[in-house]
């Protein structure tokens, strides 16, 4: 069990990317995200756990520290003492925020004499590919496989969707693999999957080959919530109990539904596996608070009752 803070994907890909770093001798690891990201906050439990120092470049509006409030993932990322870098939300990754990183690493080493880990956004890189391969080799040990025709999952960075397909293809698996994206597009995403299948030593196929990705349904854009998504996790989790994030699964579920209602053809069967990848704590950023804090809504089931011998109202 990897205990309550450390929760989500990124816990199966840092557990090669981590190691990598140990192997490395790093003493301190820098990667990357949006302000809320799920990933720097488990790479920053991860890197305090192993006694690594953990450097977390974040992307958001924020003009100035005193903007950034300690609410969710961020609230967990400077509990965790992690040394935080606000970055313009649009910053590209490869312009402008992997030379961040790079200088980063020079930085520390002129002034500590320390080595530095780069993990990418989402450690979707060769290394943490191994992640959700040993995911897929964990539910084929389990038998979980043999009752579904299809898996399911959001698609944020596209490290998730290269261990699956892969480990679907090497293990000649009939299972189709669907990647709903969140973020970005089909065509970024495949370009993504063959790069790192190519930098694995897998020539003979290419994402389009072994990956279904699913666009659509990232709403108004990566991170950001209509009425209509947070009135849908609301939905699922006063119905069933099951706690969806507005980042990731949230987009993700609505997704899949509409396809099973609009386009049954696109899975192979009617047996769908949806895959929960956790960010629970994308539900503590505040978004959701509005919904839940509305008057006379069904939403919203809280009632005073300071009298007992009148009803609640």
């Amino acid at each position: 069990m990897t205990g309550s803070t450390l929760t989500g994907n990124k816990v199966r890909k840092l557990e090669f990317l981590m190691a990598d770093a140990l192997q490395n001798n790093c003493n301190h690891v820098i990667t990357s995200g949006a302000i809320q990201s799920n990933h720097c906050r488990a790479v920053a439990v991860c890197s305090r756990q192993l006694g690594l120092v953990p450097h977390l470049i974040l992307r958001g509006d924020q003009k100035s520290v005193e903007e950034l409030r300690c609410e969710g993932n961020v609230l967990l990322d400077r509990l965790c003492g992690a040394n935080i870098y606000l970055v313009p939300r649009k910053s590209p990754y490869l312009t402008h925020v992997l030379p961040r990183m790079e200088n980063l690493v020079q930085t520390i080493k002129q002034s500590t004499g320390e080595s530095s880990y780069i993990i990418p956004v989402g450690g979707s890189n060769r290394v943490g590919i191994f992640g959700y391969l040993s995911v897929f080799e964990e539910m084929m040990s389990q038998g979980v496989l043999e009752d579904y025709d299809d898996i399911v999952f959001a698609c944020g960075s596209g490290g998730t969707a290269a261990g699956l397909c892969l480990g679907n293809y090497l293990t000649g698996s009939k299972l189709r693999i669907h990647a709903v994206a969140v973020s970005d597009d089909a065509a970024y995403f495949h370009d993504h999957v063959t790069s790192t299948l190519r930098e694995v030593g897998i020539q003979e196929v290419t994402s389009e080959e072994i990956l279904n990705v699913i666009e659509g349904h990232k709403g108004q854009g990566y991170g950001i919530s209509t009425q209509e998504e947070l009135d849908f996790i609301l939905e699922v989790s006063q119905s069933s109990g099951i706690m969806l994030d507005p980042v990731y699964t949230g987009k993700a579920v609505k997704g899949m539904l509409y396809e099973i209602q609009n386009n049954p053809s696109r899975y192979k069967g009617n047996r769908i596996l949806f895959l929960h990848t956790g960010g629970v704590y994308g539900l503590f950023d505040g978004r959701i608070n509005t919904l839940l804090s509305q008057h006379g809504t069904k939403h919203n089931q809280v009632h005073m009752w300071e009298e007992i011998d009148k009803p609640p109202v």
